[in-house]
């Protein structure tokens, strides 16, 4: 249902994409993995609250994020991980951890990192754990209108 919708509004704004089918993964890594894809190129969604407020980071399959140095970015006077009960709802056709990220079809925040918004094109989640939308960086950045910070460092 989720990749539909998408597609719609993708479709409504002459975005191109692709659509990639992969087998069922649950990390980004894994997608990246199952996808043939690197993992820097695969973009994670990780969801944030920011004093009080739900929010989605957007970075690299290969990286994490760094809350003290988004927290600062952000100004704000914490920033933590949501356990996933305090934002399933709010997806409610998407796969648990699966959602893609555009935070403003969902009224919410997005953050993405400086090291994301470098790339050419970017591929996300679309709604499963078995399918992958890829599509310009511009292309997104112009429909999600993010906030770019740096936030985010290499995983170990």
């Amino acid at each position: 249902m989720v990749l539909k919708k998408l597609r719609e509004y993708l479709d409504d704004n002459n975005v191109a994409y692709f659509v990639i089918s992969h087998s069922q993964a649950f990390t980004a890594q894994k997608i990246a993995a199952a996808a043939h894809i690197k993992g820097k190129n695969i973009a994670k969604t990780v969801m944030v609250v920011a004093d009080g407020k739900m929010a989605m980071a957007v970075l690299p399959a290969n990286e994490r994020v760094n809350f003290e140095v988004l927290q600062d970015a952000l100004g704000v006077v914490k920033v933590r991980l949501p356990n996933e009960n305090e934002f399933k709802d709010r997806f409610p056709s998407c796969e648990t951890g699966a959602m893609p990220p555009f935070g403003n079809l969902y009224g919410m925040d997005v953050y993405v990192t400086e090291s994301l918004a470098g790339d050419h094109e970017i591929a996300f989640n679309a709604g499963s754990h078995t399918e992958l939308i890829q599509m310009q960086y511009q292309d997104f950045e112009r429909l999600v209108k993010p906030q770019v910070l740096n936030f985010s460092v290499a995983s170990a």
